[in-house]
């Protein structure tokens, strides 16, 4: 049986997200600002990265310590060399009951099906506008909204349902698109989520002011919703349904925060952990995997590190805390 470990706040872990690469091909403003990470950005090099093997080793032992769901991510994970063997590794593990990955779908169409054999079971599509423009503008890679669409059809024919699409809502940008998205996927076979903008990272300029709280994106939705329950504990979305049976959240971080049921740790791709989206920073977790071939002192380290955890930035965001260092996103994997 699995360890029951909590934290200093009785959160006990549950969720664990592994970030495979800190690559991306997009620049979206909100996670990987072009300015930032150009041409000449130093990415990690290959020897920085965790190997699958790495990678599974250190899951088997989260999943002895009560983890049940693991999510991959990246920067873009589909990136990652022959993801879908990492994906069929990460399957195996025994008492893993739910394995995930997030996307921007650019090339979800040619893996779709190779990742559903390989035995992911939900995938997750990270989609901010259905307008061709906005979409491009927001990427920052002039990528057409048509060749994610086409991925999301992929993933459908390969057996993913439902989706999970994820939209970063962000003041004068995309909050106009609200309604369309729930027109297109507000029915069956998806799982529409609507996610206020969060100053993770120090690099994408955030302001309060650009911030879409979920009291007006549920104004912005425009017809009638039900409201559910949460799904499992440490659920982060306000969830309801739509009239067509589909189901629409809202994740509203900033707004009304949700850390006293964060039950997520997250493992960067060079092997740092970290406790929080907002922490400045991690955990080696790497060193101690290259340097011993002893799981029970990596099992110890992990449990010693959450066992002080008292991790809870949106409660405590101030003018100043946002000001403070913080890990980038596409290192940490949202």
């Amino acid at each position: 049986m699995p360890d029951t470990t909590t934290d200093t706040l009785a959160r006990p872990l549950r969720d664990l997200r592994v970030s495979v690469t800190d690559r991306c091909n997009f620049r979206c403003r909100y996670c990987m600002p072009r300015e930032v990470f150009g041409h000449g950005y130093d990415f990690l090099p290959r020897a920085g990265i965790l190997s699958f093997e790495e990678i599974t080793r250190i899951a088997r032992v989260f999943v002895s310590l009560g983890v049940e769901k693991i999510r991959l991510t990246g920067g873009e994970p589909l990136l990652r060399r022959d993801i879908a063997r990492l994906v069929a590794q990460l399957a195996a593990i025994p008492g893993l009951r739910d394995l995930t990955l997030t996307t921007n779908g650019s090339l979800l169409a040619k893996n779709a099906r190779l990742l559903r054999q390989a035995g992911l079971r939900r995938i997750t599509v990270s989609l901010d506008s259905l307008d061709d423009a906005t979409f491009r503008a927001m990427n920052d890679a002039d990528f057409p909204v048509a060749d994610v669409l086409a991925g999301l059809d992929a993933a459908l024919d390969a057996g993913f349902a439902p989706i999970k699409i994820n939209m970063v809502v962000r003041r004068g940008v995309n909050e106009d698109g609200i309604p369309a998205m729930v027109r297109r996927f507000g029915g069956g076979g998806f799982i529409l989520r609507f996610i206020e903008y969060m100053d993770v990272g120090n690099t994408n300029g955030w302001r309060m002011s650009d911030v879409v709280p979920a009291a007006e994106i549920r104004e912005r939705i425009a017809e009638p919703l039900t409201r559910l329950p949460p799904s499992y504990d440490g659920e982060t979305a306000l969830r309801y349904r739509t009239g067509d049976g589909g189901e629409i959240g809202i994740i509203a971080s900033v707004t009304h925060p949700f850390c006293r049921g964060c039950t997520r740790a997250r493992l960067a791709a060079d092997g740092q952990l970290y406790t929080c989206l907002f922490a400045g920073t991690g955990h080696d977790l790497r060193t101690l995997v290259r340097e011993t071939a002893d799981d029970s002192m990596l099992l110890e380290s992990i449990r010693s590190i959450w066992a002080t955890r008292s991790d809870r930035y949106s409660e405590r965001r101030t003018a100043a805390t946002v000001r403070q260092p913080k890990a980038e996103m596409s290192l940490l994997g949202g």
